[in-house]
């Protein structure tokens, strides 16, 4: 059998597999977590063993090798090298150490030796860890680049080392609060030539000038001090520095009135309008209405009667523009009772040609408290007041007419009722006041209005020149005992209809603005929730009304008269009182109704925009808006049944997706409020980003003019 050849091995073939042997150990290789610990941990063996031969061989070398030839002798002790500080402190049998205390030694070291290699081992881990980090976040996210090298802490060391600092060393401090001669300095009076001078040192100068000049120093002496007394006069008649409510009236400047309207928010309009009163000490009331004022309670003025009152009493014609809850009321009626003071007492002559002065209102309700107000300041001065409104009958209205009325306060549309009956005149009328004619414009009263003032006299009508704003001349009687006419309208907004009719009826007005008009009062807080469905909306009036944050009396406002005694209804079955209050409603019912509230025998009014102007409950803690009301007026003067005379109140308005067109107006007079914060869900809706465009919008009459179910 042929024995085979062996084959040279191929050169190019040895070449490329060390070449790929080479390139195979140039690449990095990955290596497992575990398998990394295992390695360390053999090479840590590996190392520990090796020490541990180490110290094994130099404890031999020292125990055979040191001295072994000298001999040991009994008289000389030997002293051998000390092994540790222990040796040197703790010597036994001479400078010799312990044979337990070298070895204690030489324990510690090895124990010191095994920690620092633990320490090392951690630092290995923690490092090799930190790198496999690194080399997974270089392979899958790239290598890091454009890093930023910002570091804080050198920029804030680069900015306050350029950085001016206004500290000062307490040692500079000039004061010497404690220093007896400034504890006891005089304060100075008057500034006389670039210095200020006192009493003192003016009587010493004037003395200095007396001794040294002989011959003309009485002179000059006197002089000076007469000009002392003369600076001292007039820096007393400016009082700067002095606040207004420390002046008396004759040194207030022009400054301080203005300040003084900027605090209680008062804006006017019109020629030779007179200033404010500050009291009502300063009203120029009669003696007897002030006692009258201080018996009914009236402490300090409102805004709109310290504005207000001063004008009327000049006999000026009036638009007053001013929140609901102001004490428009007192404003208009106390001027009322001094113009009608002046005039000649009824009689059985003259008692049957109407009365002197004329109120109209909106609603009944309002009729009713103007009424009640006014014969708190009418009866103790002996005038009659008198309401006429729907409800009652026009022989019981007529009746209460028969021995006459300097005062009649009534609705648009059953004074017109009266007129054309031939129940009532105005052949003497001389003072008319409309409350809340925006309000009446929108309940549709305007046409009965033009008819009212048609039918007043002319001839006292005022002339509409410069002389209508002349106080002498519009105060003088025409004729012996008439009187120009005066006429007066308070109102919470001035829609184009209301200016028409301004404009037409009154003569060179004063006009005068508290606040903003058409904004909710600062005392109210405002709350808005989305909550939709009836049923959610029962359930969240449930919570809020036993949550116990809220005290009677409550006022719940809907939209429609039928959802007043469901919704009532449904609160009774919560445990709660309530009664309703809707145009539906005889005059009796609503008269019951709010004599319940007042009087605390009910906890909870339903009602519907009928209660939303003008109607006083004291101490309303909350209102809720079941139904958001169809226009931001309407929710104004809602809202406006809480916070009045100054005290805090809260209103909460449940909104649909039927609210998208007031949403934004309900917004922004969120937003102005300085107590309400507007809600997140409510500032990023989409219908409250754009004021809708409305075209012609069709309202909503729920009644005419009087009778059972008229009116609102």
């Amino acid at each position: 059998m042929a024995s085979t050849r062996k084959e040279p091995p191929d050169l190019a073939a040895l070449l490329r597999q060390k070449k790929a042997q080479e390139a195979l150990a140039a690449k990095p290789r990955f290596i497992p977590k575990k398998e990394r610990e295992r390695l360390e941990a053999e090479k840590k063996a590996k190392e520990e063993e090796e020490e541990r031969k180490r110290q094994q061989a130099a404890r031999s070398s020292n125990t055979n090798g040191a001295f072994p030839n000298k001999q040991v002798s009994s008289a000389q002790p030997d002293r051998g090298i000390p092994t540790g500080p222990k040796a040197m402190r703790n010597p036994v049998n001479g400078d010799r150490p312990h044979r337990d205390d070298a070895r204690n030694g030489q324990t510690n070291g090895s124990r010191q030796d095994r920690k620092r290699g633990r320490n090392d081992e951690e630092e290995r881990k923690v490092e090799l860890e930190r790198m496999d980090e690194a080399e997974l976040r270089a392979k899958y996210m790239g290598p890091v680049v454009n890093q930023s090298t910002f570091s804080a802490k050198k920029k804030r060391r680069r900015t306050a080392a350029n950085k001016f600092n206004f500290d000062w060393d307490p040692d500079d401090d000039t004061s010497r609060p404690h220093d007896p001669i400034y504890a006891e300095q005089v304060q100075p009076l008057v500034r006389l030539g670039g210095y200020e001078m006192t009493d003192e040192l003016i009587q010493r100068k004037a003395e200095a000038i007396r001794r040294g000049d002989p011959e003309t120093g009485e002179e000059r002496a006197r002089q000076l001090l007469e000009q002392h007394e003369r600076a001292k006069q007039r820096a007393e008649r400016k009082n700067l520095g002095k606040h207004w409510s420390e002046k008396p009236l004759e040194e207030m400047k022009e400054r301080d009135w203005r300040i003084f309207k900027e605090n209680f928010g008062i804006a006017t309009k019109g020629g030779l309008i007179p200033n404010p009163m500050r009291s009502w000490q300063e009203s120029n009331l009669p003696r007897r209405l002030l006692d009258i004022v201080a018996d009914v309670g009236y402490d300090e003025p409102t805004p709109i009667q310290r504005a207000a009152i001063p004008i009327a009493m000049q006999s000026r014609d009036l638009i007053g523009v001013a929140v609901t809850g102001s004490g428009k009321t007192a404003a208009f009626l106390l001027p009322l009772l001094v113009y009608i003071s002046e005039l000649p007492p009824l009689t059985e002559i003259n008692k049957n040609d109407g009365p002197y002065a004329l109120i109209l209102a909106p609603t009944r309700e309002l009729v009713q408290q103007i009424e009640s107000e006014a014969k708190k300041f009418a009866t103790p001065l002996g005038f009659t007041v008198v309401s006429i409104v729907g409800g009652h009958s026009l022989e019981e209205q007529a009746f209460a007419l028969r021995n006459g009325a300097e005062i009649i306060v009534a609705t648009p549309g059953r004074l017109v009722d009266c007129l054309e009956r031939r129940l009532l005149v105005f052949s003497q009328c001389c003072y008319i006041i409309m409350d809340e004619a925006d309000r009446m414009i929108d309940q549709g009263f305007e046409e009965p209005l033009t008819k009212i003032l048609d039918a007043l006299p002319v001839t006292n009508e005022k002339p509409d020149t410069e002389d209508a704003e002349n106080p002498q001349l519009m105060s003088r009687y025409l004729g012996g005992k008439d009187r120009y006419r005066q006429t007066m309208m308070y109102t919470a907004t001035m829609p184009p209809v209301v200016e028409r009719i301004a404009k037409k009826y009154l003569r060179r007005p004063a006009i005068v603005t508290i606040g903003n008009a058409g904004e909710a009062v600062d005392t109210v807080e405002q709350r808005v929730e989305f909550v939709a469905g009836e049923d959610k909306r029962k359930k969240r009036l449930q919570e809020i009304l036993n949550s116990g944050q809220f005290k009677p009396p409550i006022i719940v406002f809907v939209n429609i008269k039928r959802n007043c005694d469901m919704v009532a209804r449904d609160i009774k079955g919560m445990g709660f009182s309530a009664v309703t209050l809707h145009g539906s409603k005889t005059q009796e019912q609503r008269e019951a109704a709010l004599a319940s509230l007042r009087n605390g025998q009910t906890d909870i009014l339903v009602a519907t925009d009928l209660a939303g102007r003008g109607i006083d409950v004291p101490d309303v803690s909350l209102v809720v808006n079941f139904n958001m009301s169809s226009s931001i007026e309407s929710y104004t003067h809602r809202i406006g049944r809480t916070g009045r005379a100054g005290k805090s109140g809260v209103a909460i308005t449940f909104l649909g997706n039927e609210d998208n067109d007031v949403l934004y107006d309900l917004r922004q007079i969120i937003s102005k409020s300085s107590i309400s914060k507007v809600p997140e869900e409510l500032r990023r809706h989409e219908a409250a980003q754009n004021k809708p465009q409305r075209g012609g919008t069709k309202k909503i009459d729920e009644g005419g003019f009087g009778g059972k179910g008229a009116g609102w």
